[in-house]
């Protein structure tokens, strides 16, 4: 078990992270989808700046995942924990 907040479910099987198990992961979620859809209205003629803003958003959409999921980020092969 972390120390840290378990916002997210580890996945049963393969690597990663599952849906949320807590309201602070559905909240982030929401906001991160919600920033993604904002971004593309607010930058709608240029790619780059689009493609900028989704990978930072993306990164730090990840980072935060990785961090509050429970079990951590690692391979599963679907045995119970």
């Amino acid at each position: 078990m972390s120390d840290g907040p378990e916002w997210f479910a580890s996945k049963r099987y393969g690597y990663g992270a599952g849906l949320p198990i807590a309201w602070q992961g559905w909240l982030l979620l929401i906001g991160y989808i919600a920033s993604i859809a904002a971004a593309g209205l607010l930058i709608p003629h240029s790619l780059l700046a689009y493609i900028s803003a989704f990978a930072m958003l993306t990164v730090a959409f990840v980072a935060i995942v990785a961090r509050t999921t429970k079990g951590g980020w690692r391979w599963r092969w679907g045995e119970r924990e």
